[in-house]
């Protein structure tokens, strides 16, 4: 990645004490080479009509024009009018001028793309006439002039488009990046605060099943031990259960009003839930080896299980699907849809399993997703297990 930024021009970073990449210092060092070239090869065809005092001027001015294009990035008209006016005395300055005005199509207006344009066939017929070539006639000089201008010129312009482009493609990836980070943030808090939805309506139960209990204790104190010894019971273990959820759900956050949800489905329920999707049609294999167990962590595995039957149907809704549902010291759930002869088009989204990582992770479990060698589907869930 650093090398591929590397060979990005500076102005598309847009980054702070970063503006020259190594593209740059290439790019500058070639452009000097050529202009150098350039202008030796067009003071070549005319040095039999220099003096002493001509040569030396014109190699100090094609020097001041070398030295003018480091700073063709920030001021690219004035480097061009000072390039393009040394040009029309000086043959060495030749090649500043053809990269000074090429800079001009790649960074400047229009109307200073027009004005340079016409200042450089201006000083090349200057040129012309203080240096003619005497193998080819004015017209002809002219005409050359002109043709080296129409492919600099389409040159700088294609190249500035091309600029646009990726720059614009840029911006749309950091768009998209930002959105991406939005979208799962969303969705990472959308599941925290169904989490804590469920967490309240099992505390409340919990908590008023020890109010009940209480109260019975406070309002009956010649009750029989017995009755006593039963109160105390569930008054100690619905309090210990309540304890647990309530460290569960310590640090989700949740919405300022939070509707009643029915019941949640556990362990137990899976079966139900194969059951309905084999009676919508899919071929599901299952292998269900646990039951019981805590709330939440059943709960977990019953979202596991449920969202590996909804993608199975949304993405290969012909292909069979084995759901492995075991419990030795840890609980394993894992959904495997083989890969179809004819998958869905894909679909954007992917919210189902952010949320469901974020559930998982709140439990002390993990979750994998993805192909596996042969191209099947699997979604594995890794979860705590108390017997």
């Amino acid at each position: 990645m650093t090398t591929r930024r590397n060979m990005l021009p500076g102005a598309l970073l847009e980054e702070p004490g970063a503006n020259r990449t190594a593209r740059d210092w290439l790019v500058d060092l070639t452009m000097f080479l050529l202009a150098i070239g350039i202008g030796a090869l067009v003071y070549s065809s005319s040095e039999d009509q220099h003096g002493d005092l001509a040569r030396l001027a014109d190699v100090a001015f094609g020097l001041v024009g070398w030295i003018a294009l480091w700073w063709r990035r920030r001021w690219p008209v004035g480097v061009a009018v000072l390039t393009l006016t040394l040009s029309a005395f000086s043959a060495f300055v030749a090649g500043a001028a053809l990269f000074a005005l090429f800079n001009v199509a790649l960074r400047g207006s229009r109307r200073a793309l027009i004005a340079t344009t016409a200042l450089g066939l201006t000083t090349a017929t200057i040129y012309s006439l203080i240096y003619p070539d005497p193998e080819l006639p004015f017209v002809g000089e002219f005409a050359l002039s002109v043709l080296i201008t129409l492919f600099v010129i389409p040159w700088g312009l294609f190249t500035r488009a091309q600029r646009d482009l990726l720059r614009s493609a840029h911006e749309r990836a950091r768009q998209l990046e930002a959105e991406q980070r939005t979208h799962v943030e969303q969705a990472r808090e959308a599941e925290r605060r169904r989490i804590a939805g469920e967490m309240h309506d099992v505390l409340a139960h919990r908590l008023s099943l020890l109010s009940v209990h209480a109260g019975a204790l406070e309002f009956r104190p010649d009750a029989p031990p017995e009755e006593v010894a039963e109160a105390a019971g569930v008054i100690r273990a619905n309090a210990r259960e309540a304890l647990q959820e309530l460290r569960e759900v310590i640090g989700v956050l949740r919405a300022d009003a939070v509707a009643v949800q029915p019941p949640q489905p556990t362990l137990d329920a899976i079966p139900s839930l194969i059951e309905e999707s084999r009676a919508a049609g899919m071929t599901v294999r299952a292998h269900v080896d646990a039951a019981g167990g805590d709330l939440l962590l059943g709960r977990t595995a019953y979202r596991v299980v449920q969202e590996g039957l909804t993608n199975a149907r949304k993405h290969a809704p012909a292909a069979a699907v084995e759901v492995t549902v075991a419990a030795a010291d840890e609980l394993v759930v894992e959904v495997v849809s083989r890969r179809a002869a004819h998958p869905a088009a894909a679909e954007p989204g992917g919210s189902g399993l952010i949320g469901l990582a974020e559930r998982v992770e709140l439990v002390g479990g993990a979750l994998e997703h993805g192909p596996n060698p042969r191209g099947d589907f699997v979604l594995r869930a890794t979860l705590p297990w108390a017997t």
